[in-house]
């Protein structure tokens, strides 16, 4: 692989242009635009007629080819059916034109391209806390294809960017589809910089926010599911910062989405216009837990070994908020094992022995329960967690020497 692919991390994926990419995550209007105000501009079956459009559409389809191809993508059928039938759900009179593609990418991000496919990173599932959160983040996406943003960015793009530039990000972004194998992460680092070019307005994202959440109300989702996924954002990125000794840094992902900004206040608004009183709503917990619940160990192991105790902790905690349960116990102890601050190997213990007392405790948390026994000095009950161990995973690689720990 070459030098450059090396180079290629998840944190400079983001910030090579994912980051400007991810609709969520660009700017707030300063005056609120009311969902009943927004009407799509394109219908079911959309194709472009003018002649740099139409040549937009045809890179885009290489491009599309490239993800398909992708060696992190995700591809359990029982996801990405979902994901395709819950973008199908809320994406207005186009959503049966539109492709999903799931990357095992432990970021928050989600990216909707000009023809209509949209790359969720699984960071994103991972801190959705139930399908409405969820169907609100691809509702948004779709609400960028809904009023044409992409080509209204990209024509305004081209008239301040040197045409040269835009030509070799296009050039390189078609690598794969010409036969040049450039490593999985620099083929979507280079997804996140062609798609820099689409830098959307405040006024677009205040759109995209207006007619996504006019669509998820009409799916029959709570309104009021956007905003939350706000709030657990940036509190999820000051609890980094404070970790670190620093202030939440304002720019990037959160330039201009302040906990008391106005995309925050604008969301509340438009929910609460859209909230049908005295109606009671399903956010679909249970069915969001049931569809990525053969990946979520995954998913969590994922972001607890970004060596990020603080933004871990707080979205354990939050996703704990509507109950704990072993698999998140057990992770909270990976946390606190891997930070290895002093008073942290007593955390992940009472973690641990916390996880094991849940039906759904992982087999990882029975042995490392038992070794935070056998270093108690209690090897009776050491041995029966590692036995526990040996029942459910009697083919781990460990199981030998476990076996000679329980004697």
């Amino acid at each position: 692989m070459c030098a450059r692919c090396l180079e290629v991390t998840r944190r400079s994926l983001l910030a090579g242009g994912g980051a400007a990419a991810a609709a969520l995550h660009a700017g707030v209007a300063t005056a609120r635009i009311r969902p009943q105000d927004m009407v799509p501009l394109v219908g079911p079956g959309y194709h472009p007629a003018e002649r740099d459009e139409i040549g937009l559409w045809k890179e885009m389809e290489r491009v599309e080819e490239e993800v398909a191809g992708s060696n992190l993508l995700i591809t359990d059928p029982r996801i990405t059916g979902y994901l395709q039938n819950l973008i199908g759900t809320v994406g207005g009179p186009a959503a049966k034109d539109f492709r999903i593609y799931l990357a095992r990418i432990p970021e928050f991000n989600a990216m909707m391209f000009p023809t209509g496919f949209a790359v969720v990173f699984s960071g994103l599932l991972l801190r959705m806390r139930d399908e409405a959160q969820l169907a609100g983040v691809i509702a948004h996406e779709a609400g960028h294809f809904l009023r044409r943003h992409m080509i209204r960015s990209w024509r305004d793009q081209k008239r301040k960017t040197d045409l040269f530039s835009i030509g070799a990000m296009l050039a390189g972004i078609g690598g794969a589809g010409a036969g040049v194998y450039l490593g999985d992460y620099v083929q979507l680092a280079e997804l996140g910089t062609i798609l820099s070019l689409f830098r959307y307005s405040r006024e677009m994202e205040a759109e995209a926010d207006a007619i996504g959440i006019r669509n998820l109300a009409a799916a029959g989702y709570e309104p009021m599911a956007m905003s939350t996924i706000w709030q657990q954002l940036i509190g999820e990125e000051e609890a980094s910062a404070r970790y670190r000794g620093k202030h939440r840094h304002k720019g990037g992902l959160f330039d201009t989405h302040p906990s008391e900004g106005s995309r925050l206040v604008d969301l509340k608004a438009d929910a609460l216009e859209l909230t049908v009183p005295g109606k009671v709503y399903d956010r679909h917990r249970d069915r969001y837990l049931a569809t990525i619940g053969p990946i979520r160990p995954m998913l969590l192991d994922d972001q607890v070994k970004l060596n990020d105790p603080g933004a871990s902790q707080y979205l354990i905690e939050t996703l704990a908020q509507d109950g704990w349960d072993g698999l998140l116990r057990f992770n909270e102890g990976e946390v606190w094992r891997l930070r290895n601050r002093p008073g942290d190997a007593t955390r992940a213990a009472q973690s641990y022995a916390a996880a094991v007392a849940y039906p759904d405790a992982p087999a990882d948390a029975w042995r490392w329960h038992g070794i935070s026994l056998m270093k108690q000095g209690r090897g009776a009950e050491a041995k029966a967690a590692f036995a526990r161990y040996l029942t459910m995973k009697p083919d781990a690689p460990d199981a030998a020497w476990v076996r000679q720990m329980a004697g």
